[in-house]
């Protein structure tokens, strides 16, 4: 065997740990608050939050679930929080892409925590760039209170949900509501702010203030299904449109609505018929490096995505540590912006290290994204960045109104950015690449990312200079042995901090993915997109020349 592929053998290896790690986390996430708790759920003759999602979306479709790391290893204090407490994602219901947002009622009882706000308001917010008829099974308690001030009354925080189920409804996009379990307090509005509202029989219940508050507050005694139950709201109130025997019966009635639905206005990106690439996808393990400071030709990783592996570069032969071109996913035409990440020899004999951004490729990539914003092509970036140039050469040229360029483009971009991070994310090099801070319509990560505002190597050594200084100054001696010590506990702490399960669960990313499934999340991403047209003029502003 030779030793390139030993390399090549060595990498699928490491690959394929990371995605057996990533599914075995996951299926511990997919238990919810756990097999007791899921059981007394089925005991009660309710479905779960992912199977009332598994009935509800089409047979033989794929439910692209986000944010299914949110909340990872946060919240230990309180027993963690799967998933935030929220299974949400894109699926198919009657034929229509729809967001999907179900409570999960085993995780405290479906309880918010801050992070399972900013997981809502994500899905919203997808629901809103692209238009998609959003359907909400509700099954919570409302606020988690030991946390309350971190959910309640910030712009970000609980109350930002039914601004936004406003504002939807002032979009024209559908809203439907299915009440399978408790809806309680402000969470109570949500529903109702919906343009049609579902409810179970004797499960099922909406009010502002449940048996317990209300005996507090007035001394009224009164049970959960009077006060409100869905007899109640759909024969008395009449806050209810709908009310069933079960889960599924009510399932059935969200599937009949959807299929009703008028068809929306179209983006009109460009689609033929879809290629698969000429080299495998399943290559794609293969051809990271294990080690991601490693050199890689970019490119091969871009011919195992594009249809066909046909790849139209760009300035082919400037600004080459970024690569450019146009390409189609799934028959999607789209325009991909990606670090190259092996060594490259400029015309003038410089050479340029992979996965840093110059001048040139600055220049070249912000006038590539202006063209696809010209033509209506989605962007796709593919990050393995470690950042821009630096040093006097760099400086004097000017890398920095270069680089103001780049992210100029990226921030004024108005036709829809999907972003991978497939590497390194580092810095400015994340911005410009159009990191979470950047609006993408979606950002994924492969097992692979880092992200972070520097190496780790670089981060821990500057980070020891000025603990060691710190120390010094106050007359103490540090040995090379304190040293090592010191610099072992900052990168030990500094590299838990750039995994991609680390940016998951602050939903830095809205999911951590297999690179298997990168084209699949690329062309739903564009069909979303494709339901919400481009109305914004493009528009830079003042450039720095």
């Amino acid at each position: 065997m030779d030793q390139q592929q030993l390399e090549t053998n060595k990498n699928e290896d490491a690959m394929r740990m990371a995605i057996s790690t990533m599914k075995q986390r996951l299926g511990v996430i997919e238990q919810g608050g756990g097999k007791k708790s899921l059981e007394k759920v089925r005991q009660r003759g309710k479905l779960t939050a992912r199977e009332r999602i598994d009935y509800l979306v089409d047979k033989d479709t794929t439910f692209m679930e986000i944010g299914a790391f949110a909340a990872y290893d946060m919240y230990d204090e309180y027993g963690g929080c799967p998933a935030a407490g929220t299974v949400g994602g894109i699926g198919y219901v009657s034929g229509r892409q729809c967001m999907i947002v179900a409570n999960d009622m085993t995780v405290k009882a479906g309880a918010w925590f801050p992070m399972t706000g900013k997981k809502n308001l994500r899905l919203q917010e997808i629901a809103m760039e692209n238009h998609l008829p959003v359907i909400y099974l509700v099954d919570s308690a409302g606020v988690f209170l030991p946390m309350q001030d971190e959910i309640f009354p910030d712009k970000e925080h609980f109350g930002r949900i039914f601004r936004n189920n406003a504002r939807m409804s002032a979009m024209g996009i559908t809203q439907i509501a299915a009440v399978m379990g408790s809806c309680v307090a402000g969470g109570a509005y949500l529903p109702i702010m919906s343009d049609e509202v579902l409810m179970v029989e004797g499960n099922g219940s909406i009010f502002l203030a449940g048996p317990y508050l209300v005996k507090a507050a007035i001394g009224e005694e009164v049970d959960a299904e009077t006060l409100g139950g869905a007899v109640t709201h759909t024969e008395i109130s009449g806050i209810a449109d709908y009310k069933f025997k079960s889960d599924e019966e009510c399932l059935d009635q969200v599937k009949r609505i959807v299929s009703k639905i008028g068809q929306p206005a179209q983006a009109g990106f460009d689609r033929i018929a879809a290629v698969e690439p000429a080299k495998p996808t399943a290559e794609l393990n293969s051809v990271l490096p294990a080690d991601s400071t490693r050199p890689y030709d970019m490119l091969e990783v871009i011919e195992r995505l594009v249809d066909d592996s046909a790849f139209d570069q760009y300035k082919q032969d400037y600004g080459k540590s970024i690569l450019c071109g146009y390409a189609r996913i799934d028959g999607w035409a789209v325009g991909i912006v990606a670090n190259q990440r092996k060594i490259v020899k400029s015309r003038k004999g410089e050479m340029q290290m992979g996965g840093v951004i110059y001048n040139d490729s600055a220049d070249k990539a912000a006038r590539f994204i202006m063209n696809c914003n010209q033509k209506k092509i989605p962007l796709v970036f593919l990050q393995d960045v470690t950042g821009f140039m630096v040093g006097s050469r760099s400086e004097h040229a000017g890398i920095i109104k270069d680089g103001a360029k780049l992210v100029n483009a990226v921030a004024n971009s108005v036709v829809p950015k999907i972003t991978i991070i497939i590497g390194n994310s580092y810095g400015a090099g994340n911005y410009a690449m159009c990191g979470k801070a950047y609006d993408p319509r979606f950002i994924y990560a492969w097992p692979s990312a880092k992200i972070a505002v520097m190496g780790g190597e670089q981060a821990a050594k500057t980070l020891l200079q000025i603990q060691v200084a710190s120390l010094k100054a106050k007359g103490e001696v540090i040995t090379p042995e304190e040293e090592a010590r010191l610099l072992k506990e900052i990168t030990d702490k500094y590299t838990a901090q750039t995994t991609p399960y680390y940016a998951a669960a602050r939903l830095w990313v809205d999911e951590i993915i297999d690179p298997a499934d990168t084209r699949i999340r690329i062309a739903e991403g564009i069909k979303a997109a494709n339901n919400a047209p481009v109305e914004q003029a493009f528009n830079v502003g003042v450039f720095q020349v």
